[in-house]
C-alpha cells in the first residue's frame, strides 16, 4: 500500500466530494460489521501501480479530458481495440490529419461523444449524466427471506474493478465468494497490477466455465447474490435471466452494475464515467481536470456492496440496478452544494 503522505495527497483531491459515499461505507459498517477504509478503496490501485496525480490525462493514462468546441468531453482509449479506431473517428471528425486534441476543438462536444460511441468506444459529455436519479434502483422480482451475509454464496460475474471490489467486501461480510470466468474471456484485470488483482480476489473461489456448454446456469443454481456488470441481453442469450433467478427462491439478490443503466448500451470505464458524472476538479484557471484514479470504479463497487447488504436486510427478492455514472453524480451533487 503506498506510503501516508502520498494517500493523504490523493484524499486531498477529493476533500469535501464525498459526503454520500461516507454515508454508504458507514451504513455498510452498521449491517455488516466490517469497516471500510474509503481511501484504500479509492487509491489502492493507484498507489501500487506508482500512478502520479492525474490533470486532463487520467491517472492510468488512457483517459482524455478534451476542450471541445462548446464544453468538455472525455474520450477513454482503454483497449487496443480503441486505438486502432482512432483514425476512423477522426475521420469522421472531419479531421483526418489532425491529432485528437486538434480535432476535438473544432468540435462540438456533444457530435464528439457521440461519433466516439458510434465506434464502441467509451465517451463522455462532462456533466452530462447529472440530475436526479438514485446511484442505485431496486426492483423486485422475488419474495423476501430476511438473512445476513455470513455463509451465503456470491457468484461474481464480473471483471476490473467495480464489480469485484462489490465481491470483496460481501466476501469480508462473511459470504463464499465465487469468482467465474469464461474460457475465452478472462478478467482484464487478470493483465494489470498483479497484487490489486490479487488483494482483491484473495480468499475467494475460481471457476472457469465455458459459457456457450450452458454451465453458467448450473453455476448459478445454488447462489443466494450474483454480481455482474454485463449487457442484460448477453446473459438472455446464455439462458441467463435475473428476474427469473429472483423469483425461483426468496430472499435472493442479483447486482446489475452497468455504465448508465440498464437500458443503456454505452460502455463506460471508471475515469470517463466519473466525468460523465460530473465529478471533476478545478485546475488553477477554472478548467476542468480528472480526480482520483477511475473514481467511478472504487464509488460503484461500494455503492452496490452496501445496496446487497441493505437488501438482505430488508428481504432480498430484488434486482439492483447500479449505475456508475450515477453515482459518480450522486458525489458531483453534492460538491456543487457546498462550493
Amino acid at each position: 500500500m503506498m506510503k501516508n503522505a502520498a494517500l493523504d495527497r490523493w484524499m486531498a483531491t477529493v476533500k469535501g466530494r464525498l459526503g454520500p459515499l461516507t454515508a454508504v461505507a458507514d451504513d455498510f459498517t452498521t449491517l455488516t460489521g466490517v469497516p471500510v477504509d474509503l481511501a484504500g478503496a479509492l487509491f489502492e490501485r493507484a498507489g501500487l501501480a506508482g500512478f502520479r496525480l492525474p490533470a486532463r490525462v487520467s491517472a492510468g493514462g488512457s483517459c482524455h479530458l478534451l476542450a471541445t468546441a462548446d464544453g468538455w468531453a472525455a474520450v477513454n482509449l482503454a483497449r487496443p481495440d480503441d486505438h486502432a479506431a482512432l483514425p476512423a473517428l477522426l475521420a469522421l471528425l472531419g479531421a483526418p490529419r489532425a491529432g485528437l486534441r486538434t480535432a476535438a476543438r473544432r468540435t462540438g462536444a456533444t457530435e464528439l461523444v457521440r461519433s466516439a460511441q458510434m465506434l464502441g468506444m467509451a465517451a463522455a459529455v462532462l456533466g452530462s449524466e447529472r440530475g436526479d436519479r438514485a446511484p442505485v434502483r431496486a426492483e423486485r422480482h422475488g419474495q423476501s427471506r430476511p438473512r445476513d451475509l455470513t455463509g451465503l454464496k456470491v457468484v461474481d460475474l464480473s471483471a476490473l474493478w467495480a464489480g469485484p471490489l462489490c465481491a470483496r467486501l460481501l466476501g469480508l461480510a462473511g459470504a463464499r465468494v465465487v469468482k467465474v470466468e469464461s474460457t475465452t474471456r478472462p478478467d482484464g484485470a487478470r493483465f494489470g497490477h498483479p497484487d490489486f488483482y490479487r488483494r482483491l480476489h484473495a480468499g475467494h473461489e475460481s471457476l472457469v466455465l465455458d459459457f456457450a456448454s450452458g454451465a453458467l446456469a448450473e453455476a448459478l443454481a445454488d447462489a443466494d447474490v450474483v454480481v455482474e456488470a454485463s449487457r442484460p441481453r448477453a446473459l438472455r442469450r446464455l439462458g441467463v435471466h435475473a428476474e427469473e433467478f429472483l423469483a425461483a427462491r426468496p430472499g435472493r439478490v442479483w447486482v446489475s452494475i452497468t455504465g448508465y443503466g440498464r437500458d443503456d448500451d454505452r460502455i463506460a470505464f471508471g475515469d470517463d464515467a466519473a466525468i460523465a458524472g460530473g465529478l471533476a476538479g478545478r485546475d488553477r484557471h477554472g478548467d476542468p481536470e480528472f480526480l482520483g484514479d477511475a473514481l467511478a470504479d472504487p464509488l460503484t463497487g461500494l455503492y452496490a456492496a452496501h445496496a446487497v447488504a441493505r437488501s438482505l436486510h430488508r428481504g432480498g427478492g430484488e434486482l439492483l440496478c447500479v449505475s456508475m455514472a450515477t453515482c459518480a453524480a450522486a458525489q458531483a451533487e453534492t460538491s456543487a452544494a457546498t462550493c
